[in-house]
């Protein structure tokens, strides 16, 4: 009998653009004009009920700059599985997924506020740590790792306590 990850290439192999197993977790890469179908299926042929968390990175390369990784599960079976998409950095769109899970709202939130990735069709796609009017992301490589002076109001500092 063929292992769900074995099924899922057969029938949606065009879709995978690269399959990577390590640590006994398998990861799919796909092309991201292809991510609320593959998704779509991924979740009503395979059962893959849970979104566990959705991150992203900045690859700071000249090509697909962003990386967004989908944690997926199905309890039924006891599978995980990775799902990652690479987008430009000049048009970092992405359809949401809140239809299909409906955990990618806090999860794309943050994706947002941190990189800069716009997911489309987002009921409510706004910053969640930083002001509206924040005009940088901070988990992108070009941010200052001391952030930029006078963006925000910082809290002032306590005096120094004595230890005892």
């Amino acid at each position: 009998m063929k292992t769900i990850i074995e099924q899922i290439k057969e029938k949606y192999g065009s879709y995978i653009l690269e399959h990577v197993t390590y640590a006994n977790e398998d990861t799919f890469l796909i092309k991201a004009d292809d991510l609320l179908f593959f998704m779509q299926m991924i979740k009503n042929e395979f059962h893959f009920e849970g979104l566990i968390d959705i991150t992203a990175v900045d690859r700071l390369t000249e090509e697909e700059r962003f990386e967004v990784s989908y944690n997926i599960i199905s309890y039924s079976q006891g599978i995980r599985l990775r799902i990652k998409v690479r987008i430009e950095e000049e048009n970092p769109h992405l359809p949401s997924l809140i239809d299909i899970w409906k955990a990618a709202n806090w999860y794309e939130r943050e994706a947002y506020d941190m990189i800069g990735i716009v997911f489309d069709n987002h009921p409510d796609l706004r910053r969640m740590f930083l002001p509206e009017d924040f005009q940088y992301y901070p988990l992108r490589k070009e941010f200052p790792l001391i952030g930029v002076q006078g963006s925000i109001p910082l809290p002032e500092k306590d005096p120094p306590k004595e230890y005892k």
